[in-house]
């Protein structure tokens, strides 16, 4: 704890801590208040794969890649589909306009003075419908962080950890905000419980019992809590259902449980305003951590673009619901068969060449800079062991040596229709005729091609095309896709200081947020869709204009 701080800091997350930092360069005093425990300083992100969102940076230009500031705009724009702009979008486009020409000018080097790294090949995520301005990353943007999240907060907690070595920071961990507190029409502090002590480890849910109470005034409060991942009860009562279809009976979470979105209605009933609350963020391809660390823990596949991809009812999806193409797209699809689940098939050569599994938990030799495994892992053959380890262990995958007995194990994990195996053979051998010749009608095939052109997929992430029924490529795999909750793209209104906005358009004095609770930024600087490799770089800039701001402003 600290006595009169000039800041409170809500949520100790990467955010918080972004803003933490630069109000400890400008000399301010800064309490961080956190309902968890020490262990999970850093918050979501350190759970993270660490991709962060660069344009025309150093790595791309070495790959071949030609990037710029207008096509990173126009994919942005593009995807985001603002279409509130005099009113919740007010603010959060003026947002994205502002993070892209951070990320293509001093983003990199702001984070490369702190000691960020980042690996050489780079990766190309969400890459899109069907038009050259409409959603997608044009090129290959995703920067891989060596060290992945733990680095990504590292970099912030380091320097934070000193001043409270200083004095000049203090944590009080454990302690719960439920109010605001609100005098003279400004935000000048904070009330809250004291939660009872705590050593789960990292990620595992803690103790809700309260034994005790509190109250801190500062000059100024930065809301920094995260999102609203692990609260389904708020998904299913803002789930977008004309846009994406009814919201998933079965969900699983990519978030730990403290991810509960309560600051965002207690900013609400202090008078700051909530934007967006449709605009989320989910993914299509989560699986059942078979090692599970918080409930319902779910792991994504990022996949490359090989595998097939079915509905529940057995039918190949189509464009541009790929692999790694257009989530909000492949949802739409998936939920519009009544089930909430879909399957990949694929064969061992995909997934030792194309499979990666989000979280700093499943990539030990990034996550630990550690060059002599990343090449064993990464480049000999077989798939990394976290992979091969949810082949044999997860509750989503089934092996077989023809696809008989694929289609019969897939069957018995299936939570709706039985998969017709005569009819899913005759769309497996129709793809593959098409593997035959260099020519191909099929839109899958092509998009394969295009990526193969571009040299970091063809040496990391795009399988040689080859059949999907050559036993030489075998055994088949079969995998049930579930839909995994993430992230919140809507949220508090901010202004480019990070200052709250209330209902009236005016901006809240003493009030700010910062990071996934502010939607980013702005109340959703992503708009309807992510480019990925941008909720990293959200929280730092969000994080970085808020402690700046305070910093200039604060006497």
């Amino acid at each position: 704890m600290i006595d009169n701080p000039d800041v409170i800091v809500v949520g100790a997350g990467l955010a918080g801590l972004v803003a933490t930092h630069e109000l400890v360069k400008a000399g301010k005093r800064v309490l961080i208040l956190d309902q968890e425990n020490r262990a999970n300083l850093g918050g979501q992100a350190f759970w993270s794969l660490g991709g962060l969102f660069f344009v025309d940076s150093p790595e791309q230009r070495r790959l071949g890649v030609k990037d710029s500031l207008e096509l990173a705009l126009q994919d942005w724009m593009g995807s985001a589909g603002f279409d509130r702009e005099e009113d919740e979008d007010l603010w959060a486009k003026q947002w994205a306009r502002a993070y892209v020409e951070f990320a293509a000018s001093e983003k990199r080097d702001y984070l490369h003075e702190l000691g960020l790294r980042v690996t050489p090949l780079v990766g190309w995520a969400e890459r899109g419908g069907e038009s050259a301005d409409g959603h997608g990353n044009s090129v290959p943007r995703f920067h891989l962080t060596w060290g992945t999240g733990p680095e990504v907060v590292r970099v912030f907690q380091e320097p934070v950890l000193a001043a409270e070595a200083r004095g000049q920071v203090g944590f009080a961990f454990r302690h719960r905000v439920d109010e605001l507190i609100v005098e003279d029409d400004a935000v000048v502090g904070v009330r809250g419980g004291v939660l009872e002590a705590s050593e789960a480890e990292r990620g595992v849910a803690s103790s809700r019992t309260v034994v005790g109470e509190f109250e801190i005034r500062a000059k100024a409060v930065i809301v920094s809590s995260g999102g609203i991942g692990h609260n389904h009860e708020l998904i299913r009562r803002n789930w977008p259902t004309e846009r994406l279809g009814p919201c998933p009976e079965h969900m699983i979470s990519g978030v730990p449980a403290h991810v509960d979105g309560r600051m965002l209605g207690i900013t609400e009933q202090a008078g700051g305003r909530i934007v967006n609350r449709d605009r989320m963020w989910h993914y299509t391809e989560g699986i059942h951590n078979w090692d599970p660390i918080w409930p319902d823990h779910a792991i994504r596949i990022i996949p490359g673009p090989s595998s097939l991809w079915f509905d529940a009812n057995g039918k190949r999806m189509t464009a541009p619901a790929f692999p790694g193409f257009d989530t909000n797209a492949t949802m739409k699809q998936i939920l519009a068969t009544g089930y909430d689940y879909s399957w990949f098939i694929l064969t061992q050569s995909i997934i030792e060449k194309e499979f990666a599994l989000s979280g700093s938990e499943q990539n030990p030799d990034i996550t630990g800079k550690d060059l002599k495994l990343t090449f064993k892992s990464r480049v000999a053959k077989g798939a990394p062991g976290p992979i091969e380890a949810f082949k044999k262990h997860g509750s989503d995958f089934v092996v077989a040596d023809n696809l008989a007995e694929l289609i019969a194990g897939m069957n018995k994990i299936s939570r709706g229709p039985q998969l017709d195996a005569a009819d899913i053979e005759r769309q497996i051998v129709a793809r593959d005729r098409d593997v035959e010749h260099k020519f191909s009608k099929d839109a899958q095939l092509m998009a394969i091609g295009n990526a193969r052109r571009y040299l970091g997929d063809k040496l990391g992430r795009v399988a040689t095309p080859h059949k999907i029924l050559d036993p030489a490529h075998g055994p088949l795999i079969g995998v049930r896709l579930n839909i995994l909750s993430r992230k919140t793209l809507g949220g508090l209104q901010t202004n480019l200081d990070s200052q709250v906005i209330r209902p009236d358009g005016s901006a809240f004095p003493g009030l700010y947020a910062a990071g996934e609770v502010a939607g980013f930024g702005g109340g959703g600087v992503h708009g309807y869709n992510a480019l990925e490799g941008t909720f990293l770089g959200g929280c730092i800039f969000s994080g970085r204009a808020a402690g700046r701001a305070l910093g200039r402003s604060l006497k």
